[in-house]
């Protein structure tokens, strides 16, 4: 992946310092402590903005496309502001990830410049902040950052966090003229899944490829809950030699990379749990800027991945938790602590 800091990232730098301190130090405090600074930094209009109570339905209302959303923008905060928002930011993810969601933000700035635009519709600044419950160590509360082909969603039950649905997209996916030319943020979401299917001999493939024509979107779109219809497609774990499986892992791996250490160990954690009870299924060409498409799914997460916009130069990626997503797991697990009490 060719190196880039981008230019969104100026007034984030410190955030990326954070990191290695972040790693030793609970998740769900650095979020309630990052939290409260940018919602103390606030004005009482702008707060209003940010704040939600954590039972209303906008906190399950997630998108990855342009749009307007409720929340608080970047836009319409003060340099500090940002730098709040971004250690917000920070705190949910690794400096992999960190590093992606900034530079994802970014490209706005080359659509702007492709297709000319006033830079109202592409804007690396209209993404927003919302926070829903009040921000504690152990209490229940969440937040979100989103906005274009950039969604973490995070839940807070009891000192435990959860951050499905976890979406990163990147148009273009490779930047192929000016001076960004080469950037491609989302390369190993794309190269390693490649490595898994033409790791495949002829007959496994067969399997693999469950169909010719890649889905023009990941067929769980926005969806409150992630479900594909049926069983399982694809080819199973258990039907992979040593280094396929391995290459498969490393893929695995790549996903759970993206976040902090304590939820990247979660996530660890349910790969681990499913073994070979992985299926890995593939739709479109093969090779280098065919339009295409893959799923990994366990009886515990789902990951979609597609790349047929705009001539095969426009990816979406997604991790979705099966019976998780929005803490749902956790969420129940507290309610029927409580009723037993």
């Amino acid at each position: 992946m060719t190196t880039w800091l981008p230019r969104l990232s100026a007034v984030a730098v410190g955030a990326v310092l954070l990191t290695a301190a972040y790693n030793r130090t609970s998740s769900a405090s650095l979020m309630a402590e990052n939290a409260n600074r940018f919602l103390n930094s606030l004005t009482p209009e702008q707060k209003a903005k940010a704040t939600f109570a954590f039972d209303d339905a906008e906190r399950v209302n997630w998108a990855f496309v342009p749009q307007e959303r409720k929340g608080l923008p970047l836009r319409e905060m003060t340099m500090f502001q940002k730098q709040l928002a971004y250690s917000l930011l920070n705190a949910g993810l690794s400096q992999t990830g960190f590093s992606k969601a900034v530079t994802i933000m970014s490209l706005d700035d080359v659509l702007r410049v492709m297709e000319k635009d006033s830079g109202e519709r592409r804007n690396p600044e209209k993404y927003y902040v919302s926070i829903f419950g009040t921000p504690s160590d152990k209490g229940t509360w969440g937040y979100r950052i989103e906005g274009h082909h950039c969604s973490q969603n995070y839940t807070v039950v009891n000192g435990r966090v959860l951050d499905a649905p976890s979406f990163f997209g990147a148009n273009p996916a490779e930047v192929r003229e000016g001076p960004r030319a080469g950037l491609r943020v989302l390369a190993q979401e794309e190269d390693l899944g490649r490595e898994v299917i033409q790791s495949l001999d002829e007959t496994q493939r067969k399997t693999a490829i469950v169909d010719a024509k890649a889905p023009g979107e990941i067929l769980t779109s926005n969806s409150r809950q992630a479900a594909i219809k049926g069983q399982p497609s694809g080819i199973q774990a258990s039907k992979m030699t040593g280094q396929q499986y391995e290459r498969l892992l490393n893929l695995l791996e790549m996903y759970a990379n993206n976040m902090p250490e304590q939820i990247a160990q979660y996530r660890e954690e349910q790969i681990k749990k499913a073994g070979k009870n992985i299926f890995f299924a593939w739709a479109g060409g093969i090779n280098k800027n065919d339009p295409h498409y893959y799923r990994i799914q366990s009886p515990a997460f789902l990951i979609e991945y597609d790349d047929t916009q705009n001539n095969a130069n426009h990816i979406h990626a997604v991790w979705r938790d099966l019976t998780g997503d929005f803490g749902d797991d956790l969420l129940k697990q507290h309610y029927q602590a409580s009723h037993q009490q």
